[in-house]
Formats: structure tokens, sequence, C-alpha cells
């Protein structure tokens, strides 16, 4: 799949590749279950994907989605020409979201589980305690 990507996947991988992106390491076509996935980095247990027209309004792309939440990762969608026309600004939208504030108008879907409830699958998902979404900050559980 590597060999067949698109032009906005190409222009991702090189704003994602080797550290760029806050020193977090992304992969790229990373199976998760019966998915694979664009871009992922797995210590923010974060998923970017890169979606053409084929993606507008899919039940499937729902159906994905609930899935790699439910798995413990967050879910960042960009379409192809944002990431071809305005990368600056996907640059932003991403480092938002590593820094733990997402913007509401992204179409972006944090994982449904809290770093205290990841379990078995949710630990797959992220292997630091760093997050690409915390419903609240780990100073703040009870003990």
């Amino acid at each position: 799949m590597r060999q067949n990507s698109s032009d906005a996947e190409r222009k991702l991988w090189s704003l994602l590749r080797g550290r760029r992106m806050q020193g977090n390491k992304f992969v790229r076509q990373l199976g998760i279950g019966p998915y694979i996935a664009d871009f992922v980095c797995r210590e923010a247990a974060l998923i970017i994907e890169a979606d053409g027209g084929q993606h507008a309004e899919s039940a499937k792309d729902q159906t994905r989605t609930a899935y790699l939440n439910a798995e413990g990762y967050s879910v960042l969608r960009f379409w192809n020409q944002e990431i071809l026309l305005y990368p600056e600004a996907v640059w932003e939208a991403i480092a938002s979201v590593l820094a733990l504030n997402p913007s509401p108008d992204l179409r972006f879907a944090p994982a449904t589980l809290s770093p205290q409830g990841r379990g078995v699958s949710g630990a797959r998902a992220a292997s630091t305690k760093k997050r690409s979404f915390r419903p609240f900050r780990q100073d703040q559980t009870n003990e």
C-alpha cells in the first residue's frame, strides 16, 4: 500500500516522518484489528487519516472510527485537498491535538477509554502515559 500512496498521503508523511512533529514518532500503514491506519503515533495513541472523496458521509468510516476509538486510539481526519493546499494548517491542527488541545471544529474522534480504563486493548494503543486525549489530568485523579 505504501507504493500506491496518494499525493496527499505522501505530503502528510513528509510532515510526520523522522519525528518532525514535536519529536513524536509516526508510522504509516499500521494494521489495527481488521483495519489499516494511514498514520499512527503509538506514544500519543493518535491515528491520522487522509481521506479522499469516497469517504464523504461514509458509514464504514464511522464504524472504523468507533472500532479504533474502542481500541484506545483517537482519530484525526483530513481531506486530501486540505493536506495538499493547506499543509501549515494541517500541521497546526495535529500539533494542537498532540498538545492535548484539539479544536472542537476538527474532524477529531477522541478515544472512548480513559487512561485508567484502557484495559488490555487500550494498552496496545499507547506505549507511554502520554495520550492524544485525556478527559482529565492524572494529577486530578482520586486515589
